[in-house]
């Protein structure tokens, strides 16, 4: 297995809302290995923008807490897989628990109230 997931970070942990992320950790896995782990900061933030952004990195998943149904079906039309509902952890350890088929996908911790702005 070879991928590349996006994790959208705060604080050096998954970013409960997707659209409001300081960081993306673009992590490599081959062979079910984490291979690296390379930490970028986004463009400002423009409705639309993140998945084409994170597609130029040749990523093919994406794990998330909370994101809009909008920002799913755009990263869809990218060729990337959406993984929502994930638990505020690191990146290595959310992707070694996606390695092992043991991550665990709750709600979609965004509040998709119109004040809110997370449909993105």
């Amino acid at each position: 297995m070879k991928k590349k997931i996006a994790i959208p970070m705060e604080n050096g942990v998954l970013s409960a809302h997707f659209g409001h992320c300081q960081q993306f950790a673009i992590v490599d896995v081959e062979n079910n290995q984490i291979t690296s782990v390379t930490e970028v900061t986004p463009p400002e933030h423009v409705p639309g923008l993140y998945p084409r952004w994170v597609a130029e990195f040749g990523v093919t998943d994406v794990i998330g807490g909370g994101m809009g149904q909008k920002a799913i079906d755009l990263f869809h039309q990218q060729n990337i897989n959406v993984f929502i509902g994930a638990p505020i952890k690191a990146p290595n350890e959310l992707v070694r628990e996606f390695i092992d088929n043991k991550l665990s996908l709750t709600a979609n911790y965004c509040n998709h109230d119109h004040q809110h702005g997370c449909d993105h």
